[in-house]
């Protein structure tokens, strides 16, 4: 086996690690948290499923390459909870150490690929990368309510306005979204899983 393909490998056997890292939401039955792959798997799905309704201009291929790297730094950095403000803190930092560690281990290969894609989606700032955003931003609207009933925003007493602020990205990345967003937060809060 060649160095290359032997640092291929190796790369894919400590991506498994992202298995291990667990969200703070549940999955759909509510009997285990979410994992961080699998966090993934369904924001690459969705831009799938969703690509009908992407902005114009938009490479929903590279959206989806981009969301399946988007969390591989939680391998080291972990997953950061979105309204722990005291994690947030040095969240930026820790990523960022990990995405050298992580992409490196494959940099004769797609490792600088990854790491543009990974950087771009960071960024936030062209429109694949603020759909794939939006859809990060969708998949814990779903997780939280369509499945959790208030989930974690519930548990955490998470007001109206700060889900809001969080899901306004979806507002620019995936606008034909957003009247959707907004339905489902009105029916959050007047089930009370939103505080007002």
């Amino acid at each position: 086996m060649s160095d290359v393909l032997m640092h291929k490998v190796a790369f894919l056997r400590e991506v498994d690690r992202l298995k291990s890292v667990l969200r703070m939401t549940t999955v759909g039955d509510r009997s285990r948290r979410e994992n961080s792959a699998e966090h993934s798997w369904h924001i690459a799905l969705m831009a799938l499923t969703l690509a009908g309704h992407a902005p114009a201009g938009v490479d929903v291929d590279r959206v989806i390459r981009m969301l399946l790297v988007h969390d591989l730094v939680e391998i080291d950095a972990g997953d950061t909870f979105a309204f722990d403000t005291a994690a947030n803190h040095d969240k930026a930092d820790r990523e960022r150490a990990a995405a050298d560690r992580l992409f490196g281990l494959i940099a004769a290969g797609p490792g600088p690929d990854f790491r543009r894609l990974w950087d771009e989606f960071e960024a936030g700032d062209t429109p694949d990368a603020r759909m794939a955003n939006a859809l990060d931003r969708f998949a814990a609207l779903l997780q939280n309510t369509a499945v959790n009933d208030g989930g974690t925003w519930r548990a955490h007493n998470i007001s109206r306005d700060a889900v809001l602020r969080r899901m306004d990205p979806i507002r620019e990345g995936l606008p034909a979204l957003w009247p959707t967003v907004l339905r489902i937060i009105d029916e959050q809060t007047a089930a009370g899983h939103l505080c007002v």
